[in-house]
């Protein structure tokens, strides 16, 4: 049972005669986890991008702490808003949203995160076009492109990104100048990236010169 446990946990994997352990026994977080940090920051982020969705739109939400604060922040008098996700969490709060109908993706769920990931997880995104995928990372660099520390969750990731017209990042400062082990995309294959006020300064810069756009915002400042 404790090695069950251990597993769920992403510490190490088991094998024939006993356990590995995983990625040098880093212990992924669950998204409850997550959300505790920098939330100020994501709470900020999230009522930006929520300002950006309008009437009669496709939009994609992406699993994530941030991004889960993009549900709440929704504004309950949308209307004919279609949400694809593959974060079940977020389904579950959108349902509250009259004027919202829900497209959850598919796939293998990763309990830690709430996701829907491969096998079978990008099958309905290859088949439907939406007007914006708002998207999280757990890196960003001029360098190195949006990055994902998970690379199931950066297949659903890249397949979000072809489906949309266009693609917002968001990203607290944690993830500035950043590098995960699973790519996403280069910085051409987004819009606009929305971050808060102490993200590194030179490394916004050089994604401006890449041509990203870029909204920085100040948690407690409407």
């Amino acid at each position: 049972e404790d090695l069950k446990h251990l597993e769920s946990r992403g510490v190490l994997t088991r094998v024939r005669g006993g356990a590995v352990v995983s990625r040098n026994g880093a212990m992924e977080m669950s998204l409850e986890e997550t959300s505790t940090t920098n939330h100020a920051e994501k709470m900020a982020i999230a009522a930006r991008a929520a300002s950006l969705v309008e009437n009669g739109q496709t939009i994609i939400i992406d699993v994530g702490s941030t991004t889960t604060e993009l549900a709440k922040a929704l504004s309950p008098e949308l209307s004919r808003v279609v949400v694809i996700t593959n974060g079940l969490n977020i389904a579950l709060i959108l349902e509250a949203l009259p004027g919202v109908s829900v497209i959850v993706t598919g796939g293998t769920l990763r309990p830690l995160q709430h996701s829907l990931v491969a096998p079978m997880g990008t099958l309905l995104l290859d088949q439907l076009k939406a007007d914006v995928a708002f998207l999280g990372c757990n890196g960003v660099d001029p360098t190195r492109g949006f990055t994902n520390s998970n690379i199931a969750e950066a297949e659903i990731k890249q397949a979000m990104v072809r489906s949309a017209e266009k693609t917002v990042f968001l990203a607290d400062h944690d993830k500035s100048g950043q590098g995960a082990a699973a790519f996403v995309t280069d910085i051409s294959g987004a819009d606009l990236l929305i971050t808060d006020d102490a993200a590194d300064a030179s490394v916004l810069n050089n994604l401006e010169g890449d041509g990203l756009g870029i909204e920085m915002v100040r948690p407690g400042v409407k």
